[in-house]
C-alpha cells in the first residue's frame, strides 16, 4: 500500500495499537471506499472502536496509547509528526455510541463548531445551521424550536442532533461509534435511513454490534476479532459466502 489513496476515503497499513503493555490492534490493512458505508462487525472487545478512534485520532486523549503503522487520508499519513489533529477531526467528524448536546439551545450545539473554525456572521451560521439540521433529516422538527435547550429532545432526535453538529464543519468522512445502541427501534430506523441518504455526499464508517444493521445499511463489512481484522469485502459476500471459517461462525450466530 502506497499514499495513494485513490478510490478510497482512507486506508491503513500495518496499524498496531497499544493501551500501555497490551495490544489492542494487530497489523491492520485496509481500504475505505469513497461515498460509501462500511461497518466494523465482531464480538465486545475485538478493537472495533478502538480502531475507528484511531481514524481521526481521538485514541490520542488516553496518554497511555501508543499507535504503529500507517493511516493514510488525502495521500497523507495522519500519524506523521506534522499532522493538525483540529483540522484532521474537522475533515473526520465523529457520532458517540451516546447522544452527548451539548447544555445549550439546539441553535447553539450546531454553531458551535463553525465559530471554532472561524464563522461568527449570523446570516452565515443561520444557513449552515439550517442545512446541517435538513441533512440529519431533523429540521421539521425542530425549527421552531432553535432557542431550546437540546437537552429536551428525545434520544433519538438527540442522536440525530449530534449528527448535524456533526455535518455543520462539513466533514468529508464521518466515523459513527454504535450510534444506535442507547435507541429504540423507531429512532433506529430513522438513524439508519439518515446513513443511506449521508453516503450520497460523505464516506460513513459505523461500528455496530448489530449484524443485521450491519447487512441492512452498509456496502463493505469488516469482521474483527482479538485486535485482527479477520477478513473485509462486500457486506453481501461477507454474510453469504465469507472466506474465513471465523467470519462464517459468527456471522451465523455460533460464536460472539
Amino acid at each position: 500500500m502506497t499514499s495513494e489513496t485513490n478510490g478510497f476515503a482512507l486506508k491503513t497499513q500495518g496499524l498496531n495499537l497499544w493501551y500501555g503493555d497490551k495490544q489492542a490492534l494487530f497489523d491492520v490493512t485496509m481500504g475505505v471506499p469513497k461515498n460509501k458505508v462500511t461497518a466494523l462487525i465482531g464480538p465486545s472487545g475485538c478493537g472495533k472502536s478502538t480502531l475507528i478512534r484511531c481514524f481521526n485520532r481521538m485514541n490520542d486523549v488516553n496518554t497511555i496509547v501508543r499507535v504503529s503503522g500507517e493511516v493514510w487520508y488525502e495521500d497523507r499519513n495522519i500519524y506523521a509528526p506534522s499532522t493538525d489533529v483540529v483540522s484532521l477531526r474537522k475533515s473526520i467528524g465523529m457520532v458517540f455510541q451516546k447522544p452527548n448536546p451539548f447544555p445549550k439551545s439546539i441553535y447553539e450545539n450546531i454553531a458551535y463548531g463553525p465559530r471554532i473554525h472561524g464563522i461568527h456572521a449570523k446570516a452565515t451560521l443561520d444557513g449552515i445551521i439550517e442545512k446541517s439540521l435538513k441533512n440529519a433529516a431533523i429540521w421539521d422538527e425542530v425549527k421552531e424550536r432553535l432557542t431550546e435547550s437540546a437537552l429536551g429532545l428525545s434520544g433519538g432526535q438527540q442522536q440525530r442532533l449530534c449528527i448535524a453538529r456533526c455535518l455543520s464543519v462539513e466533514p468529508h468522512i464521518i466515523l459513527m461509534d454504535e450510534p444506535c445502541s442507547s435507541l429504540d427501534p423507531i429512532a433506529t430506523v430513522k438513524i439508519e435511513n439518515l446513513i443511506d441518504e449521508l453516503k450520497q455526499t460523505y464516506t460513513v464508517i459505523i461500528v455496530t454490534h448489530n449484524m443485521q444493521q450491519a447487512a441492512r445499511v452498509s456496502d463493505f463489512t469488516g469482521f474483527m476479532y482479538l485486535g485482527k481484522l479477520v477478513e473485509f469485502g462486500v457486506t453481501d459476500q461477507i454474510f453469504e459466502n465469507p472466506h474465513e471459517e471465523l467470519t462464517e461462525r459468527y456471522v451465523t450466530g455460533r460464536f460472539g
